[in-house]
C-alpha cells in the first residue's frame, strides 16, 4: 500500500470536482466519502442529492477563511492530498476498512492526531475498488496549523503496519533517498505533447548520461548542453556554482518561459552539492587522446576492474561502508557507459538495468567517492574508445557487470535497504536479458565446432575435479559444449583447463547461477586471452635478478641442452 502525499495545491473545490468527476478516461465510478472529520456535519455530493461541490469545499475550507480574516493575509497552498493505493493483487477492500485505513493515515501524517478534537478537517473519497483520496485543508480549527515534518515517511510506516494487518501485499520501507515520482500533471503533459517520457524522467537520464563524461562539474555542465538539454547556471560573484537547473526544450511554462528543474528536484544525488563531490577526483585525468591510443584494451580492462571489485559485507566501520557505497556508485556509472557505447539492438535492456540500478546508486550511507577513482575513470575509458568491442569482449564485460551488480544487491540487502537491494536484483536481470543477447552469436560459434568426444570426456573430468559440486549441473547446461571448446582453446594455447575452472569458480560462487556453465565460459575467455603463465621462466628470471651483474670479461658457463626443464605444454588431439 503506498500513501502518495502530493504538493500542495490552494483550489479546494477544483480538487474535488476532479475526485467527483468521470475521471479522465471515464474511470471513477460511485464517488463517495468514506471517512472524515465530524462525518454528521459534512455533506456528501456522492450520497445526498441535494448537496453540492461547492457546499463541501466550504466544509473543508471554513477555518482557512476564518484565519484568513483574523491575519488579513491570504493563506495558499493549504490543501492537502494525499492518494492512498493498493497494490493490483490485492484484494477489494470494504468502505469500512478504508475508513479505518484513512484514519490511520491523516493520523499518522499529523493532519488528524487521534483525539485531538481541534485537528484539519479532512475527507476520504473512494472512487474505485482499489484506492482512496484523503483531502485537508492545513489549518486547524483553533487557527494553527499542523506539523506536517516527515508526514511523509510516518504515513509510510503506517502503511507498512496496514499491510500487515489486513494481510496485503508488504512493501519494503524505504529511506527517504527515493527519486520524486512524476505529477499527475507532468503525466497528461506528456501525453498531450506525444513524449513517450515525462519531462522530469528525460532530464534524468540526460544527466546520468552526462556524469561518465565528465571529470568536473565544469564538464558535466557542457556535456548537458551539448546534449541538447537547457540549462540555467547560477554563480555567486566570485564566479563559483552557487546552482543549476535543467529544463527540456519544448516544455514550456504557461508564461512561455522553460520549466527549469534543479537537479534536486530530480534525484536526491544529482544536486549541485552531490555532484560536486562525486566529481571531484584527487588524480590528474587523463587526456581523451592519450586514452584512445589505448582503446583497443579498454573495454577488457574495465572487466578487469569489475572482476576484481570485492563488496564486503557491512561491519559497522564507516570507512569500509563508504568505500562500498562509492563502488556501488560508480558502477552504475559504467552499465550507463556501457549502455551508450554498445550496439543498438543491446541498448534497451541495458538502459532498462541503468535505470533500475540508479535507485541502487543512493543510499544513506555516505560515500567515498575518492575511493571509487579507477571505476569512474573505466567508465570514461569505454565512452572515449575510438572503436566498440567485439562481441566477445562486450559479452565479457556485460556478465562481469551482472556479478557486480548481484554483489552491490547483496551489500544493500545486507544493511537493510531493502528499496536498494530489489532495484539491484532489477537491474541484474536486464543485464542478463543483454548478455544473452550480446553472446548468443559467439556461443552459436562455439558449439558448432566444439571439439572431439574424447577430449571432451577429458574435460569433463577436468571439470569434476575442479567444482565437484557444480558438476553435474554444468553438464547438462546448453552451455557446455561451447564452454568445452573454450576450454580447449585456452589449452591450446597453453593454459590448463582444471586450473582455468578452478580460478573462475573461486571468482564467483555458482550456486545461484542460471546457467554456471555461461558464467564460467565468460570467465575463463576473458582470462585466458593472456599468454599462459610460465612458472619455470618466471622463476629463472626472478632468481637472475638476485645474482650480481657479472664483468663483461667474465665468461658465463652455459648449461647443457639436457638440463634445461621441458615447460611445453601438453596438449590433447582434437
Amino acid at each position: 500500500m503506498i500513501a502518495a502525499i502530493k504538493d500542495p495545491g490552494s483550489n479546494t473545490r477544483g480538487l474535488l470536482a476532479y475526485l467527483y468527476g468521470p475521471g479522465r478516461h471515464d474511470e471513477h465510478h460511485d464517488p463517495h466519502i468514506v471517512a472524515g472529520f465530524a462525518m454528521l456535519a459534512m455533506p456528501d455530493p456522492g450520497r445526498e442529492e441535494q448537496a453540492t461541490l461547492t457546499q463541501l469545499a466550504r466544509y473543508l475550507d471554513e477555518p482557512v477563511h476564518l484565519r484568513n480574516s483574523e491575519v488579513g493575509l491570504k493563506l495558499t497552498n493549504h490543501v492537502w492530498h494525499c492518494p492512498v493505493r493498493a497494490a493490483p493483487e490485492d484484494r477489494h477492500l470494504s468502505d469500512t476498512e478504508w475508513a479505518d485505513i484513512a484514519h490511520r493515515i491523516v493520523q499518522a501524517a499529523g493532519i488528524a492526531p487521534d483525539g485531538d478534537d481541534l485537528a484539519c478537517r479532512w475527507i476520504a473519497v473512494r472512487h474505485a475498488d482499489d484506492h482512496i483520496h484523503i483531502v485537508a485543508t492545513t489549518v486547524r480549527e483553533d487557527g494553527r496549523r499542523p506539523k506536517l515534518h516527515g508526514s511523509g515517511r510516518r504515513a509510510a510506516d503506517a502503511c507498512r503496519q496496514i499491510e500487515k494487518d489486513y494481510g496485503l501485499r508488504q512493501l519494503k520501507p524505504g529511506d527517504g533517498t527515493a527519486a520524486k515520482r512524476p505529477t499527475q500533471a507532468e503525466i497528461h503533459k506528456a501525453q498531450r505533447l506525444g513524449w513517450k517520457q515525462t519531462s522530469r524522467a528525460w532530464l534524468e537520464d540526460r544527466i546520468r548520461d552526462a556524469i561518465p563524461h565528465a571529470a568536473d562539474i565544469e564538464e558535466f555542465l557542457a556535456y548537458l548542453q551539448a546534449d541538447g538539454v537547457e540549462v540555467n547556471i547560477r554563480r555567486l560573484p566570485s564566479g563559483d556554482l552557487k546552482g543549476y537547473s535543467v529544463a527540456r526544450p519544448g516544455d514550456l511554462k504557461a508564461d512561455g518561459t522553460p520549466n527549469y528543474l534543479s537537479g534536486s528536484k530530480i534525484a536526491p544525488d544529482l544536486s549541485l552539492p552531490k555532484l560536486q563531490a562525486l566529481l571531484a577526483t584527487s588524480t590528474p585525468e587523463e587526456h581523451p587522446t592519450a586514452r584512445r591510443h589505448r582503446h583497443s584494451t579498454s573495454w577488457q580492462r574495465t572487466t578487469d576492474t569489475l572482476n576484481a571489485l570485492h563488496l564486503a559485507e557491512p561491519d559497522g566501520n564507516s570507512g569500509t561502508d563508504a568505500l562500498a557505497q562509492a563502488q556501488i556508485t560508480a558502477l552504475g556509472d559504467i552499465i550507463n557507459a556501457t549502455t551508450q557505447a554498445a550496439p543498438h539492438e543491446l541498448r534497451a535492456e541495458l538502459r532498462a538495468a541503468t535505470r533500475m540500478y540508479a535507485r541502487a546508486q543512493r543510499s544513506q550511507v555516505r560515500a567515498d567517492h575518492q575511493a571509487a577513482t579507477d571505476l569512474r575513470r573505466a567508465a570514461r575509458d569505454i565512452l572515449h574508445a575510438a572503436d566498440g568491442p567485439g562481441g566477445n569482449a562486450l559479452a565479457a564485460l556485460i556478465a562481469a557487470l551482472v556479478w557486480a551488480a548481484i554483489l552491490a544487491g547483496r551489500w544493500h540487502q545486507a544493511r537493510g535497504h531493502h528499496q536498494q537491494a530489489h532495484a539491484a536484483q532489477l537491474a541484474v536481470q536486464h543485464l542478463q536479458a543483454a548478455h544473452d543477447q550480446a553472446a548468443a552469436e559467439h556461443l552459436s560459434a562455439l558449439t558448432h565446432r566444439q571439439p572431439a568426444q574424447e577430449t571432451i570426456n577429458d574435460l569433463a573430468h577436468d571439470l569434476r575435479a575442479a567444482v565437484p559440486h557444480h558438476a553435474a549441473r554444468i553438464l547438462t547446461d546448453p552451455t557446455w559444449p561451447a564452454l568445452a571448446t573454450a576450454l580447449a582453446d585456452a589449452e591450446a594455447g597453453g593454459h590448463q583447463p582444471r586450473q582455468l575452472l578452478t580460478e573462475a569458480a573461486a571468482r564467483r560462487e555458482l550456486g545461484t547461477a542460471r546457467q554456471p556453465a555461461k558464467v564460467l565460459l565468460g570467465r575463463i575467455q576473458h582470462t585466458s586471452r593472456n599468454p599462459a603463465p610460465n612458472r619455470a621462466a618466471d622463476a629463472a628470471r626472478l632468481r637472475t635478478t638476485r645474482l650480481t651483474t657479472p664483468s663483461r670479461n667474465t665468461a658465463q658457463p652455459t648449461p647443457a641442452p639436457s638440463s634445461r626443464p621441458d615447460t611445453r605444454p601438453q596438449h590433447r588431439r582434437r
